[in-house]
């Protein structure tokens, strides 16, 4: 049995490996609910089984060296390797929470950002998706956050303070060009960067897309008020608290690629 057990940790550590890919690319493909495999495999259980893969992968390791056969070593060490390397990641991903605000909705105009239209809205209902925030409320007010940031400064903060403090980079794009040929080159640029299901309202100035993540298929709305020389941008998510960061990263993503169009 202890001859058998370096082969048997790297069996569990591939095991793990396929717990973890299904946890991630299930929801994507919509093999389980994201919350299944976002909150339960990887944050709630995820964790307890690299815990165990590694304890018995670095009793694999030692034993290889102690009982032997010791050319079944680098089975343990690869498997002892390989809950350290997904716990890194989860560790990374940790990291990058923390370090931006916990909010999932930003935009271009924080006093009067781009609304959705009703169809969206519609598909959002449908979904069951996070509400719409008023920008101008803090955040402490609002259910979604109350708990989580209480006692906490940003619990003061609205969705507007929180943009414009930690991603002011985010700014409305001027043209001098037809609403039309503005309204055009905003929906190629959507279909550049990867959004999917565009949709423009020429008479509305309004273009809207859907984004989605490579991991765990998480899906956001994205909007562009196009008018009076002026596009702001709007990204939402869906679900989750916290995007990571993903909403201001697309709409710099989108940014560039409408001043890339309009030959800015």
């Amino acid at each position: 049995m202890i001859a058998k057990l370096p082969k048997f940790a790297l069996w569990l550590a591939l095991a793990l490996v396929a717990w973890f890919l299904l946890a991630v690319f299930g929801p994507k493909f919509g093999l389980i609910d994201w919350k299944v495999g976002f909150l339960t495999m990887v944050v709630t259980i995820g964790p307890i089984l690299m815990g165990v893969v590694a304890l018995v992968a670095l009793v694999a390791l030692v034993m290889a060296f102690v009982k032997g056969p010791r050319g079944e070593w680098w089975k343990a060490a690869l498997a002892l390797a390989i809950p350290a390397a997904l716990f890194a990641g989860l560790m990374s991903v940790r990291s990058q929470g923390e370090s931006v605000p916990p909010i999932h909705d930003v935009a271009t105009d924080t006093a009067n950002p781009p609304q959705f239209s009703p169809g969206t809205m519609a598909i959002r209902s449908d979904f069951g998706a996070n509400p719409i925030n008023d920008y101008a409320t803090p955040i402490g007010e609002l259910e979604m956050w109350a708990e989580r940031t209480a006692g906490q400064p940003i619990a003061a903060q609205s969705h507007a303070a929180i943009i414009a403090e930690s991603y002011g980079d985010l700014q409305p794009i001027a043209y001098s060009v037809s609403d039309a040929d503005a309204v055009a080159a905003v929906a190629a640029a959507m279909e550049d960067i990867g959004l999917a299901d565009v949709r423009s309202d020429a008479a509305a100035g309004q273009v809207e897309g859907t984004a989605e993540t490579f991991a765990f298929g998480f899906k956001d709305d994205v909007v562009a008020r196009v008018g009076e020389g002026r596009i702001d941008i709007r990204s939402t998510s869906r679900v989750g608290v916290s995007d990571l960061g993903y909403n201001a990263a697309r709409v710099r993503k989108l940014s560039a690629a409408i001043n890339a169009r309009l030959g800015g």
